[in-house]
């Protein structure tokens, strides 16, 4: 694990010079370690090892998000500046940052067309949570036009911010989702007439403890004009001395016979190091990740 942290910490360290300008137009490759249902689908985003074929002339940036895929990420750069030694290459994306970035985000650069970010970071201390590590404190950034809503915590946002954000999901022809989550601590009713007047597909809302269950009632109780279709509940699993008895009694509560929320189980993932689900939790994950098996009577 120390030869990994080093690897790192030369990749945070090190200075690559790319054109902002090239970037903030669109004009960067961008390469992932793994695909996932947020990648990027354009012919300059690519996944994993490089082409044989010749590439533009532009800055490759290799992109990490997870913790677990930094060191696949780095054999990926010495890959590519390998193969493609005239470009400039970099190593970077959330799972190198601390606090902030010496790039700046684009979410329509390196998340698929209709995914957007309006801010970054937290102002929260779970825990459980690695964001405000990675990302810092809450700021609010530009607001691009898209439908599913991945803001660590939107509604800690200002509320001008928040009010031109749902102005522009107003004009949106698909169903919203808010599969970031909303973060009941910051929910107000005035929320509740703004999600009112857009076309919501998804409503996502978090319970990672057994007290954050009381929490769920103010929650159940705002989005009451809500089929439970909509509303949608991430369960943490597996954190601190959880056990599997607990998490499914947990997930049953937020389900709650159809008044409250389709619970959605969550691993707990720690630390550098991708944690594989122990034997005994996977049934419990499976079952509360698939609606169709729990409300099944």
């Amino acid at each position: 694990m120390s030869g990994l942290k080093g690897m790192v910490r030369d990749a945070q360290n090190a200075v690559v010079n790319i054109d902002r300008e090239k970037m903030n137009r669109g004009k960067i490759i961008r390469v992932f370690p793994r695909r996932t249902k947020w990648t990027p689908t354009d012919d300059l985003a690519f996944v994993g090892e490089p082409p044989l074929f010749n590439l533009p002339d532009l800055p490759i940036l290799i992109s990490v998000t997870f913790t677990w895929d930094i060191k696949k990420g780095i054999e990926l750069g010495y890959s590519w500046q390998k193969r493609y030694s005239r470009h400039s290459v970099q190593l970077s994306g959330p799972a190198l940052q601390v606090g902030s970035s010496d790039l700046p985000f684009v979410s329509s650069i390196f998340i698929k067309s209709g995914v957007i970010f309006t801010s970054r970071g937290c102002p929260k201390q779970c825990p459980w949570c690695l964001v405000p590590k990675r990302e810092g404190q809450l700021i609010e950034i530009n607001i691009e036009n898209g439908y599913i809503v991945q803001d660590n915590n939107l509604f800690a946002c200002s509320r001008s911010h928040i009010e031109k954000v749902f102005d522009m999901l107003s004009h949106q022809k698909q169903g919203i989702k808010f599969s970031g989550g909303l973060d009941i601590d910051y929910l107000e009713p005035w929320h509740i007439e703004l999600l009112k007047k857009i076309k919501v597909d998804e409503l996502w809302v978090s319970c990672d403890t057994e007290k954050g269950l009381k929490r769920l009632a103010k929650a159940r109780d705002l989005f009451s004009d809500f089929s439970i279709e909509k509303r949608r509940c991430y369960v943490l699993i597996g954190f601190d001395g959880d056990t599997v008895d607990k998490a499914e009694r947990r997930c049953q509560a937020v389900y709650d016979d159809e008044r409250g929320f389709l619970p959605m189980a969550m691993f707990y993932q720690p630390g550098l190091s991708y944690r594989t689900v122990p034997k005994e939790w996977r049934y419990v994950q499976w079952k509360y990740s698939r609606p169709a098996v729990y409300r099944k009577k």
